[in-house]
């Protein structure tokens, strides 16, 4: 004999599997998405800062504030 009626035990404990099964797949993809979202606002973060040191370091040297080697040695100090 069949459990439940007409065999719907099967397909709710089915049915309930299945639903937990697509409730993962949005949560990783959420999770995935925000690591990715997170990592690439890092880098742009990252490269952001890097530009605007080297441009406040150009200016310097162009009004004279600091000498070329100065300007040299910060240079390489910003690139590491």
């Amino acid at each position: 004999m069949m459990n439940g009626m007409n065999g719907s035990v099967g397909f709710m404990g089915g049915g309930i599997v299945f639903t937990l099964f697509i409730i993962i797949i949005i949560v990783l993809i959420v999770m995935v998405s925000i690591w990715m979202f997170k990592t690439n606002n890092k880098q742009n973060y990252k490269e952001g800062n890097d530009n605007e040191s080297l441009n406040i370091l150009k200016q310097r040297l162009a009004k004279g504030e600091i000498s070329e080697e100065e300007y040299d040695r910060l240079k390489n100090k910003l690139d590491r």
